[in-house]
């Protein structure tokens, strides 16, 4: 990454008066947060320096060129922005994604905010059941409801087509079956699975493709375009000495079972990859699969469901109380 600069003059009085608000502890832990993004020894901050300069006079550093650079609090939604930040964000994409498609000479209807945060919201969910229910018998619901087929066309569980929108569902169906393999190129890629709404909940945008990538290209940093993206505000939460208490017994109980993972966030990563080494990172409809695919996804279903039951007990015994009470100190208001 590249090294330490001040913000820009016109940012340092609005961010002074930000930093004068904050207590003494607070303000050692964002700049500690600062030292750990840049990964680097060279680039750290002289945190005992700059906690005992006068908090007003403090001009906060930015990390040059990351998205990862605040001069606020980061927002309590995905890839650290407010509401309105990621309101505004996704009605960018969509317009773009739908002026993309005509481009390539397909209609596609921009989606609003409420179509793409209900496929967000539908992801674990099933009617019938709450998300314990759902990660019995599902695990995360990647490789164990996997179908390989055109989200539009799946009558089930499908957080894919519930956040395209119904009317850009409705225009799928009326394609012929030539059109909706060449529709689906353009809007997606070689995953069919990597839409907008997914991406946006998983922060991970590495697997979208066609004029969904190139509308994500023109509106979030290449930083937040990467696998390794990591959300500020978590970062900040994840720092505290408790949750990396938390994170060590985590990764204990897990080696316990005979799995190796250190972070709650690396378990739906995982199963992702495994799926995607699978079908060679493009989408197979199921009934396609090799005998040799096909054992592998069982296998790699078994594994999902058994490690999605942990990882929940797990979040709930060891995170979820911690993590809500170091944001309360942090932010001075419940996770959301």
């Amino acid at each position: 990454m590249a090294g330490l600069k001040f913000a820009p003059k016109t940012d340092r009085h609005a961010t002074g008066a930000w930093i004068a608000t904050l207590t003494m502890q607070k303000l050692q832990r964002v700049i500690e947060y600062y030292g750990i993004c840049i990964g680097s020894t060279k680039g750290r901050i002289g945190v005992r320096v700059l906690v005992h300069m006068s908090a007003a006079a403090v001009a906060i550093v930015a990390l040059s060129g990351s998205a990862s650079a605040q001069t606020t609090i980061p927002g309590s939604e995905e890839f650290g922005m407010t509401e309105r930040e990621l309101v505004a964000a996704v009605e960018k994409v969509e317009a773009l994604i739908a002026a993309c498609m005509r481009e390539q000479g397909f209609e596609y209807v921009a989606a609003d905010y409420k179509s793409v945060r209900k496929g967000m919201a539908s992801i674990m969910s099933l009617p019938g059941m709450d998300e314990e229910e759902f990660i019995e018998a599902h695990g995360f619901g990647i490789s164990t409801l996997y179908t390989g087929g055109a989200p539009q066309l799946v009558n089930g569980y499908s957080p894919a087509r519930v956040g395209l929108g119904d009317r850009n569902v409705e225009i799928f169906k009326n394609l012929s079956l030539a059109d909706q393999v060449a529709y689906n190129r353009a809007l997606l890629g070689d995953n069919a699975e990597a839409t907008f709404a997914i991406g946006l909940d998983t922060e991970n945008f590495s697997q979208c493709g066609g004029c969904t990538r190139k509308a994500l290209e023109q509106v979030f940093s290449p930083d937040q375009l990467k696998e390794s993206y990591y959300n500020p505000r978590d970062a900040l939460i994840k720092n505290d000495p408790r949750m990396r208490a938390a994170y060590r017994q985590y990764a204990d109980e897990m080696h316990k079972a005979g799995i190796d993972y250190t972070d709650p966030e690396e378990v739906e990563a995982d199963i992702r990859a495994r799926l995607d080494a699978i079908t060679g990172g493009g989408t197979i409809p199921v009934e396609k699969l090799s005998p040799e695919q096909s054992a592998a996804l069982k296998k790699l279903q078994e594994h999902e469901r058994k490690v999605a039951v942990l990882n929940l007990k797990l979040e709930e015994e060891l995170f979820d109380d911690v993590e809500e009470k170091i944001e309360k100190e942090l932010f001075a208001r419940p996770v959301k």
